[in-house]
């Protein structure tokens, strides 16, 4: 019989009544852990993507235009070597000449295409096929990345009126010098002018009214394609030919890390030199006192 009194074995004393699971709390806590941390892990994804494409923009293609940049060097130096005739219009992506700029080092230096399409902009500066070519009256314009991509025009910003840019070509050395800036234009011949570096260099509006509003560096907005043209920003100038200045334009992306504007650097041609037998860019340097 069953004594009166007695606990069941279930439910004795020594072992605590089992519980069930906890209610579930109120107000979605669980839940908004979960979303919190969904939405840290596609902001580290994201922030991942980001940087594997900014080490693809900054190295990766900076690798791939230096070999492109290697085998068209070397092809132009070969064709300069047999002097074999150039083409009047070389064909698009063809290296025909060289570009120095002293004052970014003895070893800056880049062959120069034909055209500023995608594919020829990542061997190397690309010419404006409609702009004239090195030394004639017009305006030889050369457009180059500034971010990625060999970056060549990187550091347009640094140069200042009358620092030289030397184009190279099969047969002669062309240099060009800085146009005075916006700043310096009022008494230049009296101020900055004076210095040796900037003979042949003066505000060219003092040559004639339409050159106005060409001088070193301009920043404008990607519309402004008349910067390249034959008398900048005056594409319906009427100038003759033969009256025209002859101008080196280079134009590149600004800021860095961005294509909202341009940036555009106005050079005069000062000096010519033939390339005569053993002629280097060495001794140009000495020549035009910038070695």
């Amino acid at each position: 019989m069953r004594q009166a009194g007695r606990v069941p074995d279930s439910a004795s004393p020594s072992e605590p009544p089992r519980e069930g699971p906890p209610p579930p709390r109120r107000g979605g806590g669980g839940q908004g852990r979960v979303a919190v941390r969904a939405f840290g892990e596609i902001l580290i994804t994201l922030g991942v993507v980001v940087l594997l494409f900014v080490v693809y923009e900054l190295w990766v293609t900076n690798l791939m235009s230096s070999e492109l940049q290697r085998e068209a060097s070397a092809d132009l130096d070969q064709r300069w070597s047999q002097q074999r005739e150039m083409h009047t219009d070389p064909m698009t992506g063809e290296a025909f000449a060289r570009i120095y700029i002293p004052s970014f080092g003895a070893d800056w230096n880049f062959t120069v295409q034909q055209g500023v399409d995608a594919a020829t902009l990542e061997i190397g500066p690309g010419h404006y096929k409609e702009s004239a070519m090195p030394g004639e009256p017009g305006n030889f314009a050369v457009a180059g990345h500034r971010v990625g991509k060999g970056a060549p025009f990187n550091d347009l910003d640094l140069l200042g009126s009358c620092d030289a840019v030397v184009i190279e070509t099969v047969e002669n050395f062309f240099v060009y010098r800085v146009l005075p800036m916006s700043d310096e234009t009022q008494g230049w011949a009296q101020g900055k002018g004076k210095d040796p570096r900037c003979a042949g260099v003066r505000p060219l509006a003092e040559i004639d009214p339409a050159y106005g509003e060409t001088v070193g560096r301009r920043i404008v907005l990607p519309t402004r394609g008349d910067a390249v043209a034959p008398v900048p920003y005056q594409p319906d100038s009427t100038l003759a030919e033969a009256a025209q200045v002859e101008l080196l334009t280079l134009t590149t992306c600004h800021p860095r890390f961005s294509d909202r504007e341009r940036m555009i650097i106005h050079g005069v041609l000062t000096n010519v030199y033939e390339k005569k037998t053993g002629a280097s860019y060495e001794q140009l340097l000495k020549e035009i006192g910038e070695a």
